[in-house]
């Protein structure tokens, strides 16, 4: 699995999947070329057995992702009115239906749509020199499409803060309200990142695909109709390799061995 290394790294090792985007220059911002790449990124670690987990990153120290390129030469608002669907929000979609857990390398500053791709992760770790904003009202615009991910994440009057004032949170702020797990210095971030990882791709592949697919499945459901749901959902998990395999070795006191099935 790889991409342009002129915009988005990729490096699969040890069933973890490294995305770091490659925009330094431009303080990794969002154009159409690195929108595609994403999503293709997420898309095929969906369908691949290896990938046990994301980790989503950026190089450099100053930016995770300050929102879309703007740029004139980009073209990141050239929209084509025919096509129904935007190509950013074709991305939010793929990444928010991707069956792999993804951890966020918040290495700087989050911005607009970067808020979106940090949106997509189910976990995040920021550098303490990591701000957050999303200061789309600043240039005469508003974050549409992040504020479909991002409204039932955030306590509604802070975002509602954070939407009609443009400013920023630090990383602490960011940690008081949820939107980063864990807040460590630059130079502990990578390590904090793997720790978290290895708790992670430790336990069964297997249950956590089908327990991310079973949770984005219920979510604009009323509860009758969710619980109706992972009564079914319950029922089939016996029916795994993974299952079963987790069953034997507890009891026979022993570490399990996934195979993902």
């Amino acid at each position: 699995m790889s991409t342009s290394e002129t915009i988005l790294y990729s490096e699969l090792s040890d069933n973890i999947l490294r995305l770091t985007i490659n925009r330094p220059e431009r303080r990794n911002s969002l154009n159409n070329d690195l929108i595609n790449e994403l999503k293709a990124a997420f898309s095929d670690a969906s369908q691949n057995p290896d990938v046990r987990l994301i980790v989503l990153g950026a190089t450099g120290e100053k930016a995770f992702c300050a929102g879309a390129d703007l740029n004139p030469n980009a073209n990141t608002f050239g929209f084509d009115y025919a096509q129904p669907n935007v190509l950013y929000a074709d991305l939010l979609r793929t990444a928010k239906t991707c069956t792999v857990p993804i951890i966020g390398r918040i290495n700087g500053f989050c911005l607009a749509g970067g808020m979106g791709l940090l949106a997509i992760c189910d976990m995040a770790v920021a550098a303490t020199e990591a701000k957050f904003g999303l200061p789309e009202v600043k240039v005469g615009v508003f974050p549409m499409q992040v504020a479909a991910l991002m409204q039932s994440m955030l306590p509604p009057r802070k975002f509602a803060e954070l939407c009609l004032t443009g400013d920023m949170l630090t990383a602490d702020e960011a940690l008081a309200i949820g939107l980063v797990n864990y807040v460590v210095p630059m130079d502990e971030l990578d390590d904090k990142v793997a720790w978290l990882a290895e708790r992670v791709v430790k336990n069964s592949p297997t249950a956590i695909r089908r327990g991310k697919y079973a949770l984005h499945a219920v979510e604009g459901m009323t509860f009758e109709q969710a619980i109706a749901f992972m009564e079914g959902q319950v029922g089939l998990m016996p029916l795994t390799e993974d299952a079963q395999e987790g069953l034997a070795a507890f009891a026979e006191k022993r570490a399990p061995q996934w195979t993902g099935k």
